[in-house]
């Protein structure tokens, strides 16, 4: 891919970005036409995948009882299957990335949706528990690389100054899934069994496989990239100092929701039962954030990110004043939903920027950093529950969080100026 230009990524991009790298790049690619599907039909059909992703990472604690008491487990036990998948998404975004930079993008995209079929469709068959751990991680394995190789090959349907919508787009999926997935499929859990969650995955994910190669064109590319030009987003240090804004800043939403359950139930007195339709606001603002953070990228992609950590800050530290209303909680989980989502388009446009001529790898990056700020937020939260602090403590934490990202944002800003100006 070129360094953008202000065409790229509205008229902010062409001072934030066009230094990004001075080495030649490859142009982007650019798609083949072969049918008059329109661009958002084809961009619909990559989100799909994004439904199943995150629909099987986030029902499975939904259905955790239900799979802990089948399989012989204690609850506690049953938790390692759910970092078993973490694990995967952690270890599968780079690695897949980088075995299948040499195939066609769009192939690439299909065959991870496959994997997503078969992986899932066999977790709804474990005979026992050990097995399942092991099919959890394989379900993690596409997470990264499917959205990663999505991303750029949804960015190359569309005009380049369309690009962070067309990303926002494709990660749509993810946000629905706290909407619909998830409920919809602990519903059918607690309903028809556990098994029946993961049934309904692989329905969604067969459907992305049919979705995908039938609505979504080829780039002219067709041959892909290399894994040596992959490796080079390796060595750009703005492509780790970007991966360290994620990792560093958006641990803050998982402090709090790790412990959503407690947080709620002690604080603002919400039943047990009523805890999925406050979380429903989480989702909520979470699609509402990415579709507008597209947008927002398109303006000031810089901006976006540093305005997102700031306010992020905020809402978390009011948070710990709004979990002791049901009705403030609910707004600060929307809050926070919109808050975090509103700069993904922005930062993965910018992981994207900075690659070059890794852009793939780059992407599935993203995902593995926002698994670190899983990690980071939960261990932290937990490290101030144990402490005896309170359960207003993990947003009080978090809020820590955003800062130190904006301070890794400020440093990488501030490298993109000197090497503009030399």
């Amino acid at each position: 891919m070129t360094p953008p230009t202000a065409t790229e990524a509205g008229t902010e991009t062409h001072t934030e970005t066009h230094t990004a790298s001075p080495a030649p790049v490859r142009p982007p690619e650019r798609p083949t036409r072969r049918s008059r599907v329109p661009a958002w039909v084809s961009l619909a059909a990559l989100s799909l995948g994004g439904l199943a992703i995150g629909t099987t990472e986030f029902a499975s604690m939904g259905v955790l009882p239900g799979f802990a008491s089948d399989l012989g487990v204690s609850v506690p036990t049953a938790g390692i299957a759910i970092s078993a998948y973490a694990i995967g998404v952690v270890v599968g975004a780079p690695l897949i990335a980088m075995v299948g930079a040499r195939w066609p993008r769009k192939k690439l995209v299909v065959a991870l949706a496959v994997f997503l079929v078969v992986a899932n469709a066999l977790s709804a068959i474990a005979p026992s528990f050990l097995p399942f751990v092991g099919l959890r991680f394989l379900s993690g394995l596409p997470h990264g690389a499917y959205f990663g190789t999505a991303a750029v090959l949804g960015a190359a349907l569309v005009p380049p100054e369309r690009r962070a919508r067309a990303l926002a787009t494709v990660m749509l999926g993810l946000t629905v899934a706290n909407i619909i997935g998830v409920p919809a499929a602990t519903w059918l859990g607690e309903t028809f069994g556990w098994r029946s969650a993961y049934v309904a995955v692989t329905v969604i994910a067969l459907i992305t496989v049919l979705a995908v190669v039938t609505l979504v064109p080829s780039p002219k590319e067709a041959g892909g990239g290399s894994l040596r030009s992959e490796l080079t987003a390796l060595t750009r240090p703005q492509v780790w100092l970007t991966l360290g804004v994620i990792a560093a800043g958006f641990g803050g939403l998982f402090a709090v929701y790790s412990y959503i359950n407690p947080i709620l139930t002690n604080q603002a007195g919400v039943s047990a039962t009523t805890i999925p339709l406050l979380l429903g606001a989480l989702g909520v603002g979470m699609t509402i954030g990415n579709v507008a953070g597209g947008r927002f990228a398109e303006r000031a992609p810089r901006a976006t990110i540093a305005v997102a950590l700031v306010v992020y800050a905020a809402v978390l530290l009011a948070f710990t004043l709004a979990a002791h209303d049901a009705i403030a909680a609910t707004v600060g989980l929307f809050a926070l939903g919109f808050v975090g989502m509103s700069a993904g388009p922005a930062l993965m446009g910018r992981l994207i920027d900075f690659a070059a001529e890794g852009p793939s790898l780059a992407a599935a990056s993203f995902h593995s950093a926002f698994n670190v700020a899983n990690a980071v937020g939960a261990a932290l939260g937990g490290l101030v529950l144990a402490a005896g602090l309170g359960y207003d403590a993990p947003a009080a934490v978090g809020a820590v969080l955003p800062l130190l990202g904006l301070g890794v944002l400020a440093v990488s800003v501030g490298l993109e100026r000197h090497t503009a100006t030399t």
